[in-house]
C-alpha cells in the first residue's frame, strides 16, 4: 500500500530495469553491513532489500506473499525428499555434511519437487 500511495503521487520507476538495479543496490549496502557486524543497520538494510524486492513484484505482476507462500511448499517436498532419502540409507541428516545433503537436494530438484 505504502509503494501504491508514492506510484499514485508520481514517485515511482520507469521501468522494471531500474528497479532490479535498486535491488542491487539494496544487496550490496547489506553486504557492507553485513561486513560491519551493526545489526541495526543490517537489519535496515535487510528491510530496505525486502522493500524494493515487494517493488520490483509490482513490475513483474508478481505476488509476493503467493510467491513467497509457493517457494515454502517446494522447500518443504524438497526437505522431505531429502529427508526420506537419507532415511531410507539408514542415516541420520545430523551426519552429513551439507555437500552430502546437497545431492539428495538436487534429486528432488530434478523429480520436480
Amino acid at each position: 500500500r505504502i509503494q501504491e500511495k508514492a506510484r499514485s503521487a508520481g514517485f515511482d520507476w520507469e521501468e522494471k530495469t531500474q528497479v532490479l538495479d535498486k535491488v542491487e543496490e539494496e544487496l550490496s549496502e547489506l553486504r557492507v553491513e553485513l561486513a560491519s557486524g551493526n545489526s541495526s543497520r543490517i537489519e535496515g538494510e535487510f528491510g530496505d532489500l525486502l522493500f524494493s524486492l515487494v517493488n520490483l513484484s509490482r513490475f513483474i505482476d508478481v505476488n509476493p506473499d503467493e510467491a513467497l507462500e509457493r517457494t515454502n511448499r517446494k522447500f518443504i517436498s524438497r526437505f522431505k525428499y531429502l529427508e526420506d532419502a537419507v532415511t531410507a540409507q539408514g542415516k541420520k541428516l545430523t551426519d552429513m555434511s551439507l555437500t552430502e545433503m546437497d545431492e539428495f537436494w538436487n534429486e528432488a530438484k530434478a523429480k520436480g519437487l
